[in-house]
């Protein structure tokens, strides 16, 4: 140290405590109690109800295990992958779900826009929001045939949807052919899922909204209504045509009804009276002047009731008409 040179300072840190020393069997305890904790961790594992494990062992697939608890090899010899069977996945196109609920909420990106743009085959676009249901049904197949198993059934909805969409005319597809363009598209969905052996069941394609775009859809609507309002006049037409029609063959029906029974009565009450003629004719053949006294006699009870009171004398009696009263009565003179 030079002269002049200020003293150094020796500055002391605190010790730090000591770790308790263990005996060596206290300490191989301790060891095992860790390793023992660590290999129940690593070897047992839970498969909710709704799901199933897949098993790897050295990243090679060995078995499919089932809902509950579980044991596999420990030390990382084996792993596990939880695949959701159970449970119906969906994915969306042209929207995307930012919350569910009462109100959901929707977002639509620049991504979701362009999957929802399609061309119809009159070379109209129309706007196609969708949504595929499925389910997991062969676990395997689902982690170990298919890479990005989800973007390719994107991929694959999305080309199956453009290409029924533009088979068919605009019109069909917002209108009349929503439900047939939804089946189509499930029925060749589930077959290329099939056909790339991706374990997927396809459950329901649903159109969520099918719109013209922005830019056309005063147009549009325009259209739309002086189409239902033709549809409204042909109904009102064919409701008062059921009114009317019917009536009127009804009556018509009713008139020829009349006449048809009209003309029986008439024709068997002719044919009755000819009848009856015949069959008296007959009889007064067989019997002239007893059908004729008969036939005399019959009419006189039908007339005589029907002339009132009436006195007979004979016309050599006199002074007798004087003595009667004879107001309102019909005299006749009895003839020799």
């Amino acid at each position: 140290m030079a002269l002049g040179d200020p003293p150094k300072q020796v500055i002391d840190f605190p010790k730090m405590p000591s770790l308790p020393k263990l005996p060596a069997g206290g300490l191989r305890i301790v060891l095992l109690t860790v390793l023992a904790i660590w290999f129940v961790f690593t070897s047992f594992y839970t498969i909710e109800p709704e799901e199933v494990g897949i098993e790897l062992r050295f990243g090679r697939y060995t078995e499919t295990t089932q809902p509950g608890l579980n044991f596999k090899l420990p030390l990382g010899i084996e792993s596990v992958i939880k695949v959701p069977v159970q449970r119906q996945l969906k994915e969306e196109f042209g929207f995307r779900t930012q919350r569910a609920g009462v109100r959901s909420e929707f977002s639509r990106t620049r991504e979701a826009l362009d999957e929802s743009n399609l061309l119809t085959g009159d070379l109209n676009s129309a706007v196609v929001e969708w949504v595929i249901q499925y389910r997991i049904i062969e676990p395997f197949k689902f982690r170990f045939r298919v890479r990005n198993v989800v973007d390719t059934l994107r991929d694959m909805s999305e080309a199956v949807m453009r290409e029924v969409v533009g088979d068919r005319t605009v019109n069909e597809v917002l209108t009349v052919g929503r439900q047939e363009v939804a089946d189509l598209v499930e029925q060749e969905l589930q077959a290329l899922c099939d056909q790339y052996e991706t374990g997927i069941k396809i459950d329901q394609v649903v159109l969520q909204d099918v719109n013209p775009p922005d830019r056309v859809k005063p147009s549009f609507n325009e259209v739309n209504e002086a189409q239902q309002e033709r549809e409204k006049l042909i109904n009102q037409a064919q409701s008062e045509y059921n009114k009317v029609i019917p009536r009127a063959r009804g009556r018509a029906l009713q008139a020829i009804q009349s006449a048809e029974g009209y003309k029986l009565n008439r024709v068997n009450r002719a044919k009755g009276e000819a009848a009856r003629f015949d069959s008296l004719w007959a009889e007064y053949r067989k019997a002239p002047d007893v059908t004729r006294k008969r036939i005399y006699l019959e009419t006189m009870s039908e007339i005589l009731p029907k002339i009132g009171n009436k006195i007979i004398v004979d016309d050599s009696v006199e002074g007798v008409l004087p003595l009667l009263n004879l107001t309102g009565l019909d005299v006749q003179e009895k003839k020799d």
